[in-house]
């Protein structure tokens, strides 16, 4: 037999900036990236994909933008801003790729250029897929409006769309160039959209750092209440230990563990089941809630460790459970969420449960009968709380 291996490594770096009112005309954190990237005798270009709910919410910002550039030309601005409708129906539609991919042709935005999105997860997720595979790989920055984008999915390296009902079944690893979190735009998130983005910061507290679910419950009153100082040490923290993660032995998933998605296999098949009325933190909030009874029933996880999970949700004001999720029987919808998750990395079913609060166990076999009777479990604990209202 003869052949050759090729063999080479490509190191990926990005940067995560933390600052408020980006385009501020005083404020020069943006500036001083693009120009540290500056290529000699080439024209860079910068198109802006906004979230539509954003542009609503902050209907000067594309003047704000405007008159950035027009005070730091460090690139040529794109001034045909593309407004697109977010949510997670914006992963839905093929149309919304073939629009950003048709301005990238018609823009000429080559691979020394840049794709800027602005908005929620979906919209990032999507402009950052079309980024990826536009001219092979287009520069890609990312400025999250949410919660859950700037503690979780806007600060990694994955992109993705749904297609065939199942979530980010396309998709890519390809890393942003920047991700500049701005916490003027967390200002107009409705109450509902800030407090789904808590459900991660819990997650990736249970499964990494028992301080941080301590610091959490202590402060999971100034949290609901918009404390602006709470909300910004959760979402750095979080997104610290997120980067922590990523830059561990696996980033690109090529095994068959994904241990940041505890409470994901039955989040993912919910919010696809609700049609996706269900946000993704709520559902991430049942999926964990599912998830962490099941750890103590199969003996993993104390019930006074359980038990605090559980209470911190509900104080939180997160439902824990839904009629999707109670589980009835082996034909169960949610159910196929465990093969969809399985089938999504390949290789064997891999569950991260939990042994304690910071502290986790992967397993590669889950007992149906068991997560029936978590759930059946969970109905006890969904107590009204008027937060929940608000």
């Amino acid at each position: 037999m003869d052949y050759q291996v090729q063999s080479f490594s490509v190191r990926f770096e990005y940067r995560v900036y933390f600052t408020s009112a980006v385009f501020d005309l005083k404020n020069e954190t943006l500036y001083s990236f693009l120009k540290e990237r500056q290529v000699p005798q080439t024209v860079q270009k910068m198109l802006f994909v906004i979230d539509q709910a954003v542009a609503g919410k902050h209907p000067g910002l594309k003047d704000d933008v405007i008159a950035w550039f027009n005070k730091y030309p460090v690139v040529q601005l794109v001034k045909e801003f593309l407004i697109i409708p977010g949510g997670e129906g914006a992963k839905n539609k093929p149309s919304l790729f073939d629009q950003i991919a048709e301005a990238i042709n018609l823009h000429g935005i080559d691979r020394h250029s840049y794709i800027t999105a602005i908005g929620g997860g979906s919209i990032l997720d999507l402009a950052g897929y079309v980024a990826a595979v536009s001219h092979r790989g287009i520069n890609h920055i990312r400025i999250p409006t949410t919660v859950l984008s700037q503690n979780d999915s806007g600060i990694g390296v994955k992109n993705g769309i749904n297609r065939f009902g199942k979530k980010n079944f396309l998709g890519t690893f390809a890393p942003p160039v920047a991700i500049f979190n701005d916490d003027v735009f967390l200002t107009t998130l409705d109450q509902r959209n800030w407090r789904a983005g808590i459900a991660e910061a819990v997650k990736v507290s249970l499964i990494k750092d028992a301080a941080f679910f301590d610091w959490i419950e202590t402060h999971s009153i100034s949290l609901l209440n918009r404390d602006h100082d709470a909300m910004n040490y959760l979402i750095r923290h979080c997104a610290e230990l997120h980067l922590q993660h990523i830059a561990g032995p696996d980033p690109f998933e090529k095994g068959s563990s994904r241990p940041l998605d505890f409470g994901h296999w039955s989040a993912h098949k919910l919010e696809q089941l609700t049609n996706f009325e269900v946000l993704h933190g709520e559902a991430v909030a049942m999926g964990m809630a599912l998830d962490t009874m099941y750890s103590s029933l199969a003996g993993y996880l104390p019930k006074t460790k359980a038990d605090r999970i559980l209470q911190l949700l509900v104080k939180l004001g997160f439902e824990i459970t839904h009629p999707l999720m109670q589980v009835r029987d082996q034909d169960s919808p949610v159910l196929q969420g465990l093969q969809e998750f399985r089938e999504h990395l390949g290789g064997r079913l891999t569950i991260m449960l939990l042994t304690d609060i910071g502290a986790g166990k992967e397993v590669n076999e889950i007992n149906t009968d068991l997560v029936i009777r978590a759930a059946k479990e969970l109905s006890r604990y969904n107590i009204q709380d008027p937060v929940r209202n608000e």
